[in-house]
């Protein structure tokens, strides 16, 4: 019988965001943003521990508001020119004991963890080595202006029978950290390394902030949803 790896998740937080100030520090329905995420990260009760890796000690106080743990990344690894290899890398070398990193991203508020749970369990069902939740487009999609998932000879598709397009939401991504680290150390990458493969989120999990707009967006959302609204049901008009 196989032991149950360690899962450790991984909130990473940098103080100097360029697009947004302070972005994670942000108010969403008066709350910091970050705070999403680490709920979201604790309730799922999947993860051996939570990390909140910053290189700010501004955020061992987020992290003790939330009783989780704090790791202070080296400050080159904060600065916006800071490449997402190097950080994951860092991170394994300093919980070398985790078998499974989870990049829960507090740029998405709105990932539940009844969602995070089912990609975990995806990833370990499918025995994948590295992972990235996207967003399925089922829209006409064009990349150079060339067409991805239709074709510009004869008619024009119902948005129903195309295949939809995947775009990268980032809300999540989940490494084998032996994985991760073989593939480092041989070509200075590892994200995409060994068996890869993408997770569908929701609508809402999709909503990502990178500008005051999305921050905006998030925040008026978020005043208006609770838990029945994620229940929504449909209702009409009295002619039907």
């Amino acid at each position: 019988m196989s032991k149950k790896p360690l899962i450790y998740a991984m909130i990473p937080a940098r103080l100097g965001s360029t697009r947004l100030k302070m972005k994670n520090l942000a108010l969403i329905n008066n709350k910091p943003m970050i705070s999403y995420a680490i709920e979201a990260a604790k309730k799922t009760g999947i993860f051996d521990k939570v990390v909140l890796n910053s290189e700010s000690e501004i955020f061992n106080e987020i992290a003790n508001r939330h009783d989780i743990l704090f790791y202070h990344r080296p400050s080159d690894l904060g600065s916006s020119e800071a490449k997402s290899d190097l950080v994951i890398a860092d991170f394994i070398n300093n919980f070398p004991e985790a078998d499974i990193i989870v990049w829960v991203n507090p740029i998405s508020p709105f990932q539940t963890s009844d969602e995070i749970i089912k990609i975990i369990s995806y990833f370990i069902d499918n025995n994948l080595d590295s992972l990235i939740t996207t967003e399925e487009k089922q829209v006409h999609c064009n990349f150079n202006n060339e067409p991805v998932n239709y074709s510009l000879e004869g008619v024009f598709e119902q948005t129903q029978d195309l295949k939809p397009a995947q775009s990268f939401v980032y809300s999540v991504m989940m490494w084998k950290s032996e994985k991760f680290l073989n593939e480092f150390h041989k070509k200075g990458f590892g994200i995409f390394c060994g068996k890869f493969s993408t997770f569908p989120v929701s609508k809402l999990s999709s909503i990502i902030i990178k500008n005051k707009d999305d921050l905006m967006l998030a925040d008026l959302l978020m005043q208006g949803i609770d838990q029945e609204a994620r229940k929504y049901k449909v209702k009409y008009d009295d002619l039907v």
